[in-house]
């Protein structure tokens, strides 16, 4: 009798989590792999998007896009706005997020909302606030430089800084979500760990680097992760700001898979761009996970 009811029971609790996941399942099928699939189909054609023909390339969008300048300029451009985002904004995020977390309640509170402030503003937005900050008629650095005898200063404009310039702005909206998120990291470790780090004389500093930041390994890999996959196809405040531009110097996969599908409606090798970039983004992303649990693994094993 109890077995009975047991099987009856688990049997219920299967066909409630089929009818409850089935919705999911149908979005991530037809929104996800559907769209996906579809994007490597459109790239083996050669269509503009509109004509109801769309003839057959075969592989010759993928061949054009392994020997396009542009493309792998854009590449690059994305994996060094990978490392920097690593190296500078998480560094910035966790002092942040550790002062405030070693802080009263009363002005960390406070203070945590006004760090937050700058991601909770829309990208387009801040892409026009900062395009005014930088503007070489009457910008800010225009100003101080014309303040001390110089002459105009052309951020946006200059193909050796448009795209720093532009991975300014982009830490300046993207710390303050990785400061919440470490703080909210940080506020779920015990507080006796800290009280007795204190207690055998540890300093704030040691304490950051030998207990903190390892209890925190799981939630910096996640961090990572989407530090990793959002600069991969990172688009909106580069279109913004610069389009891409000047010559290329601030291009990212994104913006140029935009301007050939729609700017020059070339919407089959668009899609081989798309394509290509979901191919970097997902081999980056296993080859990162890698990478790090096996660098902590052995600080592991030799810990």
């Amino acid at each position: 009798m109890v077995s009975h009811l047991g099987n009856s029971r688990q049997r219920e609790i299967r066909i409630t989590s089929a009818i409850l996941l089935t919705p999911a399942i149908i979005m991530l099928l037809v929104y996800i792999y559907y769209s996906v699939a579809y994007g490597f189909y459109l790239s083996m054609l050669n269509w503009n998007g509109i004509d109801r023909v769309r003839p057959f390339a075969g592989l010759d969008n993928w061949i054009e896009l392994a020997q396009d300048n542009v493309f792998w300029r854009s590449a690059y451009n994305n994996m060094l706005i990978v490392v920097l985002s690593l190296l500078i904004q998480h560094p910035i995020a966790i002092a942040i997020a550790f002062i405030l977390h070693n802080t009263s309640r009363k002005v960390s509170g406070p203070l945590k909302v006004i760090y937050y402030l700058p991601a909770l503003f829309s990208s387009a937005a801040v892409g026009l606030l900062f395009m005014f900050i930088y503007s070489p008629l009457n910008g800010v650095w225009t100003t101080l430089s014309r303040m001390f005898g110089g002459g105009i200063v052309d951020l946006l404009g200059n193909p050796d800084t448009s795209l720093l310039g532009v991975f300014t702005v982009i830490s300046w909206t993207a710390i303050p979500f990785y400061m919440l998120f470490y703080a909210a990291a940080m506020s779920g470790q015990s507080r006796d760990v800290f009280e007795a780090s204190m207690i055998d004389g540890c300093s704030l500093s040691k304490y950051l680097f030998r207990v903190m930041l390892p209890m925190l390994k799981p939630y910096i890999q996640t961090a990572f992760t989407l530090s990793l996959i959002g600069s991969l196809k990172y688009f909106d405040l580069i279109f913004i700001m610069t389009a891409g531009g000047p010559h290329n110097s601030s291009e990212l996969m994104a913006t140029y898979m935009f301007q050939m599908a729609f700017r020059f409606r070339r919407m089959g090798y668009g899609s081989t761009v798309a394509s290509g970039m979901f191919i970097i983004v997902v081999v980056a992303s296993l080859l990162f996970l890698w990478l790090f649990k096996k660098v902590f693994k052995q600080e592991d094993d030799y810990a």
